[in-house]
């Protein structure tokens, strides 16, 4: 099995998603025995947003892009290859105005893509990408979970609905909130959150339906 973890925060070495993100990834790879860790640090290697050259590429056949198509689309293809190797994929993000970081957001547009990662038929859109799990490893500075603020939350319900447009519908949250309230919270979020790792290694673990 595979583990895909990708992390997106600006933060560096003081972020506390890529944090949580890296620790489950551990408790994961002792869970599975065999299976390989591949990191994708977006802040390190952010994707291009995606250009001209990208949108005409994809419905451009492969021997007639120009050199700069294939390379811009050759970016897409590495992401969604990636992705699709994974059995299991770890989203981390801070919360940024509300929604997720903009250099996750590049990699969705990359990833998500017509005829790759889904697909239009009579029935309307299908995902093609199944039998896989996501773990999604939210920071906020203040409580968007419950209470007055949830309404403020896009990022988990966005994330959910992209990839289930793409066919991914098990979905685990874990949050690592209210860390804008003092060193206190900060401590008593990530105790919650490592609770949670913990809780979703010990579970039985296979690849999804």
């Amino acid at each position: 099995m595979s583990i895909l973890v990708v992390t997106s925060s600006p933060r560096g070495e003081a972020s506390l998603s890529t944090k949580v993100a890296t620790e489950l990834a551990e408790e994961l790879h002792k869970a599975l025995p065999g299976s390989t860790v591949v990191t994708r640090d977006l802040v390190k290697n952010p994707l291009p947003h995606i250009e001209p050259a990208y949108a005409s590429g994809i419905h451009t056949a492969p021997e007639a892009r120009d050199a700069h198509q294939s390379e811009v689309v050759g970016v897409s293809d590495r992401a969604i290859d990636e992705l699709l190797s994974a059995d299991h994929i770890i989203l981390s993000t801070g919360m940024i105005n509300f929604g997720i970081s903009s250099t996750l957001k590049s990699w969705i547009d990359h990833i998500a893509r017509s005829g790759k990662t889904f697909s239009y038929g009579e029935s309307g859109p299908k995902g093609l990408v199944t039998g896989k799990k996501v773990y999604i490893v939210l920071a906020s500075g203040g409580i968007y979970s419950e209470g007055p603020s949830a309404v403020y939350d896009f990022a988990i319900p966005y994330l959910k609905s992209v990839l289930g447009f793409i066919g991914i519908t098990e979905v685990e949250v874990i949050r690592i909130e209210g860390v804008g309230m003092g060193e206190e919270a900060v401590a008593q979020a990530l105790e919650k959150a490592t609770a949670a790792v913990r809780e979703l290694a010990a579970r039985p673990l296979a690849k999804a339906a």
